[in-house]
């Protein structure tokens, strides 16, 4: 192998895999090292730092893919959909290209209290004291009250994002909207109770399917009177016509 194709092979692993400091350590190092970062994320200072973080390694991470995609002589993006669209979905699929990156929904604000917690504890088998003991969490919580589950705050989503209401559609020309699943999810604040909460969302891709459109959402769970979100998803949606 010549050391020009050497190079340049090199140059397009690291592209597509970047490392993180992490990846060097021990298992155990790396526990510690999980530990302080779920501490620090409570930190005001800490958290947003952390949180810029995140932003500055997603930012790398996109702009290696596309070195990857120049150095193999692909283009970087791509301007026509792959997939033949007709009526509505050409339609919304028009509409939908200038609004990409603006904030397409702000919901209502929404009470978390301690019953909806304890009836999701129902539901799911997961009784953690930290959620459905208010006298052990006021003694012992970090956060002095209990707090609602991670994936209460997702099952809430649909009712945060107005994405169930069949009286008023998001996508009224549609056969059929799927919840396709979710790429990211983190939980920067702790939701606790008796905090309101609504959702606001972004539209950050569209990109044409067989039978439709995918849509590629972020959304941010605000926090009435915090400013960190309590999470922050990429959703993915698939509209069929």
């Amino acid at each position: 192998m010549k050391v020009v194709d050497f190079l340049k092979r090199k140059r397009e692993i690291l592209a597509q895999h970047p490392f993180e400091l992490k990846d060097w350590l021990s298992p155990a190092i790396r526990d510690y090292w999980r530990e302080f970062q779920q501490k620090a994320h409570l930190h005001p200072l800490l958290g947003r730092v952390l949180d810029l973080q995140a932003e500055l390694q997603s930012e790398q991470q996109q702009d290696a893919v596309t070195v990857a995609q120049v150095v193999n002589g692909q283009p970087a993006m791509t301007q026509e959909p792959a997939v033949e669209l007709v009526g509505d979905a050409a339609e919304l699929y028009a509409a939908l290209q200038a609004h990409i990156g603006e904030e397409t929904h702000v919901g209502e604000w929404l009470h978390v209290s301690q019953q909806m917690i304890d009836q999701f504890a129902a539901v799911t088998g997961d009784h953690q004291w930290i959620h459905t003991n208010p006298e052990r969490a006021a003694a012992e919580s970090p956060f002095k009250t209990t707090i609602a589950h991670g994936f209460l705050t997702l099952a809430l989503l649909p009712q945060l994002t107005g994405s169930v209401d069949e009286t008023t559609p998001e996508f009224p020309t549609a056969r059929m909207v799927v919840n396709f699943g979710l790429d990211q999810v983190r939980f920067p604040y702790p939701i606790k109770v008796d905090s309101n909460i609504r959702a606001r969302t972004k539209l950050a891709r569209v990109t044409p399917i067989k039978g439709g459109l995918e849509l590629l959402k972020e959304i941010k769970v605000e926090i009435e009177g915090i400013r960190r979100p309590g999470c922050v998803i990429e959703s993915v949606t698939r509209i069929y016509f």
